[in-house]
């Protein structure tokens, strides 16, 4: 029977080496002959010989292929003897493959449609061996645009630059100028059948234009200019060659730092006003990329570095619009290249019913679940912006963003993704996909891994482009035959059976449930301030408002369900819960992460190929159920000190620390796990970051480094109960604050008066701005008054001389409301903790009569001349302190009657 069998396959290959194809294309379309040459490797590969011709032969004596796109020239001459039906081809990019006696015909809706059309016969005869005898498959994607982006940036801020100003040079970016690595990445790319490359960074324009009125205003050498421009020539021609639009993103308002330097301005300042000269330098940068790359498109970030929403259309209308309008003018056409805005931190409904009776060309962006991935049940506020953007009738790209909650660990749960797809079309009404890199997107192009040579996260990670690919291009597939394909796709990575593949593919599955259900119901922010894998503070889970709940994100990112302090509390008071529960999460995702190491065990013994992957994929597998255990004790506990902030009843205290202690073995499990696999947990490692804890320097970034805090915070909990119990009353006797040690500063503003931060004084002159309650920490500090109509028109500024370094003390009224300034925030101003003011020091500090209570942040400024520059509404400069002097960070507990006090301070 083998001697047989060796027979079948000698004659089987002699036979299949006999062939000759001839490929028939029109060697003057760059995608249809990236086509036919993909699908000639492949022939040959099988034993097939290839011929090319541009032209059907008059006699055909073997197999023809025949590709072009519908409606061409080439393509009505080659096919104007065979009756094709095109009916089925009704979308941009589409196919059809048929066959009629020995020819198959591939046919594309357009160019990019043929070169898929290929795409898909090559793959087809990778799995069969052989050219197919009969063919006839029919394909129109859903998705208009399915792209993937790439962070021209860093993990940390280049020396004297701020956040997103990284020039494009050899030196910082040395990947950018490789072009076997463009290659690799563009043939993933076109491999998935995606068709856009963005790439993100803040301010391009001065390291590929030069212009003639600000020649000074270019930030790379001229050695450096010649490479940017041939590398975006490279890069843009062989993504045109596979179907893919290239569209650069800039951050506004930005301008390069020898520009800034030459007018001596601030490269971004998010409180400046437009002015002529950033507008004109502006117009013109983009006027210039435009002329140079025409066929680039341009995607628009208004926030972040600008002040208002009227600035946003202002900008938009009459600095972006104009610029790209010039451009044109200089190339003399007037077709119109796509300009993408960019929902995030503007009114995008306002900007574009100001912009399209200007320009028609445009699209529109919003972030799925905001930062992170958390659901396919988007709802709230977030989902209704996707709704009106989606309605305009332009093309609406649902982004999916950063994915803070599952950095660095492996993802690629088809499930999950097929449905977040699915949410896309059918909740939000995108009919676009632009998705980031599953990990690492700061540190791009590798991984966090600690391996030697580092992994290409591209390869790491082919599951995750894969599968958003697959389902940008048709979402609604069926589970069954979703689950075989990817068996067969897990089988042949890893050289298993498929019935091991398939535990592969449910360890995927069940750990990618794990870090979204755990963000949405727990999480401070969906954002890059908190990275979730390193895990949360005890303090952070019984008093998350003292960190800011970021305001939209429970209600959008998830099902309906209760938050941790809402769900203590109607356990106290015995009312019904609704929807999706803590306890609920942290049983599910324990069980998610059992199943799941079960599931990888299972299928470890039959792993034949690319073992070190399969054992880094385990390794991932079992961190997420370390993770999942930790987490879960830690709610367990945080439940039981909720309880006890209304029982008062010392015995809660006590059942919480056998789950914390319990918590803290699963979390040194994690850092056995990880101390030797990963480099770092999170990839931006700025003081962008603050959950759990602050990023300054690159610290806190793996689990080694955060477990003795995590230490810390039982050790304090068991002292404090040993305190309760020794005390005659149950209550802790706390030591009164002292009084932070004041600076001298020199006030440059004209017309300053003062005011003492004491009980009884009027900060607006007016009975409902009398304060009543102040920490014991302001007591000394000498207030600096400022006009209610002028904060709100004008905002506020404060010029001011310092010998030492000081603190500026602000406070910021707890409330949303339009006409109170909101405090800084990371989701929305990548430099809101630029001078360490992100978080609240002192929380719930100062009682105002009839205004809302008051929040305490630091501005830290060195010494020398300086200015506060804060936006429009009411917010109140306190005084200076020395910044030097320890401070430490407390709720001081100032609510209403009928609210109760915070219980973090038992961990602390």
């Amino acid at each position: 029977m083998k001697y047989l069998s060796l027979l079948f396959i000698i004659f089987y290959v002699s036979f299949a080496t006999g062939q000759t194809v001839t490929i028939v294309r029109d060697s003057n379309a760059p995608r249809v002959l990236f086509g036919a040459e993909k699908l000639s490797q492949t022939l040959k590969d099988k034993g097939y010989e290839v011929a090319f011709l541009d032209k059907l032969p008059k006699k055909i004596r073997h197999s023809i292929i025949v590709i072009g796109a519908m409606g061409t020239d080439n393509w009505k001459q080659n096919t104007k003897k065979y009756a094709l039906d095109e009916s089925k081809l009704t979308k941009k990019e589409g196919f059809q493959i048929s066959t009629q006696k020995n020819i198959i015909f591939i046919e594309g809706m357009d160019a990019s449609g043929a070169l898929y059309g290929a795409l898909e016969l090559e793959e087809r005869i990778k799995i069969g061996g052989k050219l197919p005898e009969n063919i006839n498959v029919q394909q129109n994607p859903e998705m208009v645009l399915r792209g993937t982006c790439i962070g021209v940036q860093k993990m940390n801020y280049l020396p004297g630059r701020e956040v997103y100003e990284y020039p494009y040079t050899p030196e910082t970016f040395p990947w950018f100028y490789n072009k076997a690595l463009w290659t690799e990445y563009l043939d993933m790319m076109v491999n998935n059948r995606l068709n856009s490359l963005y790439l993100w960074n803040g301010h391009p324009f001065a390291s590929l234009v030069r212009l003639k009125d600000y020649p000074f205003a270019v930030e790379v050498s001229d050695e450096d200019f010649k490479k940017n421009e041939e590398i975006f020539k490279f890069l843009t021609e062989e993504a045109n060659k596979r179907g893919i639009w290239v569209i650069q993103m800039f951050y506004n308002i930005i301008v390069s730092k020898p520009f800034a330097e030459h007018y001596n301005i601030k490269t971004q300042d998010r409180q400046r006003p437009i002015t002529p000269l950033i507008a004109d330098y502006t117009k013109k940068s983009i006027a210039a990329f435009i002329e140079k790359y025409p066929n680039v498109g341009l995607l628009v970030a208004l926030g972040e570095a600008m002040n208002t929403v009227d600035d946003d259309v202002e900008w938009f209308t009459k600095t972006i619009i104009p610029g790209v309008q010039d451009g044109l003018k200089a190339l003399g056409t007037t077709v119109e290249p796509p300009i993408i805005l960019r929902s995030h931190d503007t009114d995008a409904p306002l900007v574009m019913a100001k912009a399209l009776p200007l320009y028609k060309n445009l699209y529109t962006m919003s972030k799925y679940n905001g930062e992170s991935l958390t659901t396919y049940q988007p709802r709230g506020p977030w989902s209704e912006t996707h709704r009106q953007l989606s309605a305009l009738g332009s093309i609406h790209i649902s982004n999916v963003h950063i994915l803070a909650n599952l950095e660095p660990f492996r993802y690629g749960s088809p499930d999950f993704i097929q449905k977040s797809i699915q949410a896309m079309h059918n909740i939000h009404g995108a009919n676009a996909l632009h998705l980031y890199p599953q990990a690492s997107y700061w540190d791009w192009p590798y991984t966090a891994d600690k391996t030697e040579p580092r992994l290409l996260e591209m390869e790491r990670d082919w599951i995750w482009y894969k599968a958003w690919a697959r389902y940008a291009w048709e979402s609604n597939r069926d589970r069954k035959d979703e689950i075989s394909f990817w068996s067969t796709q897990l089988a042949t990575k890893f050289g298993t059976d498929k019935e091991s593949a398939s535990q592969i593919l449910k360890a995927y599955e069940e750990i990618g449930e794990i870090a979204p259900k755990t963000l949405r119901r727990f999480g401070i922010t969906e954002g890059n301030r908190q990275t979730l894998l390193l895990g949360m503070f005890e303090s952070q889970l019984v008093n998350p408002a003292k960190w800011r709940v970021y305001p939209g994100f429970h209600e959008s990112c998830g099902p309906i369900g209760e938050l941790l302090i809402d769900y203590a509390q109607k356990e106290w008071d015995k009312i019904p819960h609704v929807g999706e529960t803590p306890t609920q999460i942290i049983s599910e995702i324990t069980k998610h992460g059992e199943i799941a190491v079960k599931a990888i065990d299972l299928a470890a013994a039959k792993v034949t190929q690319d073992k070190a992957e399969f054992d880094r994929l385990k390794n991932d597998t079992y961190c997420y159920k370390a993770f999942a255990d930790c987490f879960s004790e830690k709610v367990k506990a945080a439940i039981l000190v909720l309880r006890y902030s209304h029982s008062n009843d010392i015995a809660d205290l006590d059942k919480a620390v056998p789950h914390l202690e319990k918590s803290i073995e699963y979390y040194q499990e994690l850092v056995n796990l990880t101390k030797d696999t990963y480099l770092y947990a999170n990839s931006m490692q700025t003081a962008q970051r603050r959950i759990p804890i602050g990023g300054d320097d690159g610290l806190h970034k793996t689990w080694i480094e955060m477990l003795p805090h995590y230490e810390r915070e039982l050790v304090n909990l068991k002292r404090n109960i040993a305190l309760l119990k020794s005390s005659k009353d149950g209550k802790i006797a706390k030591g009164e604050a002292k009084a932070w040690q004041t600076a001298e500063v020199k006030v440059l503003n004209k017309n300053t008066t003062t005011y003492d931060v004491k009980n009884g004084i009027k900060v607006y002159d007016t009975p409902i701005s009398e304060i009543t309650k102040v920490a014991p920490e302001l007591q000394n500090l000498k207030g600096i008054s400022f006009e209610e109509l002028g904060q709100n028109e004008k905002g506020t500024k404060l010029k001011f001389q310092n010998k030492k370094a000081v603190k500026v003390v602000i406070g910021y009224f707890n409330t949303d409301q339009k006409r109170f300034l909101l405090p800084p925030s990371l989701e929305t101003d990548a430099a809101g903790n630029t001078y360490g003011q992100a978080e609240v020091i002192l929380a719930n500090a100062m009682n105002l009569k009839e205004l809302p209570r008051i929040n305490i942040h630091t501005y830290l400024f060195q010494p020398g001349e300086n200015e506060l520059v804060l936006g429009k509404g009411k917010v109140l400069v306190l005084g200076f302190i020395d910044g030097n002097q320890d401070i430490k960070s407390r709720d001081v507990g100032y609510i209403g009657k009928d609210e109760k006090e915070a219980v973090d301070w038992l961990f602390y």
